[in-house]
């Protein structure tokens, strides 16, 4: 697999934002939008956005794979947010419409602690060895997903940490057909990826069931779009409305210095989830040779069920079915 730039942070917006309330009716569930502007910001230019690779933004919650306990992991991300107190007084100063950068922020008594395993993003910055917030107050982290955990039982369910492998969903070689495969965790070391299925975002996709449920890793930039818009707010709102492959959550424009720079669905004013998406509408097949492993599947595990269904191709994503 081809890799992209990695989410080590907060991804910028490919164009300038504003926010605008939100019609009173609409009050209660949120008071305003962000909206995009037309004018593409001056970060997204000097990054040379308009040369970079553009990816479809896939919908799930962020993952990365490096090492822990002398072998490649599955981690969590985790953001070390303030307490209530380090909030208010971080709120107060940025109400006070001072320059952001001169806050100074008590690394000790201002956030919540985290596991001791937790360690920061890479993209992080520090001072005198300790990370700093970002410009939302929040340190952008990582915990390692263990066996059988609780809290994290979705992720542990696309990782085996025993065979050494993740289930990963990605292009096949044939054009217009996914893959669904286990990939060795030590082929995507110090990757990022997204975690998609049927308890994750409210499953956008339709994966599997409540009795049988679905979860795949999507590498980031794992889907170039072929015909992308130009990058011009009217072209790329026709693109999303009309095009069989806009029926996406956004878009991530991979750019050759690593920089990523994105655009959401939500900044055109255009609903996500639909109905239909392009992502569950291909086609796919299970590529999945357990002879390969020396282990024994936990029989209720997605690896047990997804090699009983290696070979199997499916009209779409979405129909992916195990059997009762």
């Amino acid at each position: 697999m081809r890799r992209r730039g990695a989410v080590q942070r907060k991804v910028p917006c490919l164009f300038v934002t504003e926010v605008k309330d939100e019609p009173s009716a609409k009050r209660e569930r949120q008071p305003f939008k962000v909206l995009a502007t037309d004018t593409i910001t001056g970060k997204a230019l000097e990054a040379d956005v308009h040369n970079a690779v553009p990816t479809e933004k896939v919908d799930g919650t962020c993952c990365y794979v490096t090492t822990y306990k002398g072998q490649p992991y599955l981690w969590a991300r985790l953001d070390r947010k303030p307490t209530k107190q380090g909030e208010k007084r971080f709120k107060r100063f940025l109400y006070s419409l001072e320059d952001c950068k001169e806050f100074v922020w008590n690394i000790e008594e201002d956030f919540k602690p985290v596991p001791d395993t937790w360690i920061p993003a890479k993209d992080i910055e520090f001072s005198n060895g300790n990370p700093l917030p970002d410009e939302n107050g929040h340190m952008p982290g990582w915990v390692p997903v263990e066996k059988h955990s609780k809290q994290y039982c979705w992720h542990s369910s696309v990782v085996n940490y025993e065979a050494g492998i993740a289930l990963v969903l990605k292009h096949h070689a044939d054009p217009g057909l996914l893959e669904i495969s286990p990939v060795p965790l030590s082929e995507i070391l110090e990757q990022t990826l997204e975690l998609i299925g049927t308890n994750i975002n409210a499953n956008p996709y339709g994966l599997g069931s409540k009795k049988h449920p679905v979860h795949l890793l999507v590498p980031h930039g794992a889907f170039e779009i072929k015909n992308p818009p130009a990058l011009k707010q009217n072209d790329i709102l026709s693109w999303f409305e009309s095009c069989t492959e806009g029926k996406v959550e956004g878009i991530v424009w991979h750019c050759h210095d690593g920089c990523l720079i994105k655009l959401h669905r939500h900044h055109l004013g255009l609903p996500w989830p639909l109905a239909e998406t392009y992502l569950n509408s291909q086609p796919v097949v299970i590529s999945f040779n357990r002879m390969k492993y020396d282990c024994d599947f936990e029989p209720k595990s997605l690896f047990h069920h997804f090699s009983k269904l290696d070979g199997q191709r499916f009209d779409r994503l979405k129909d992916i079915k195990f059997d009762a």
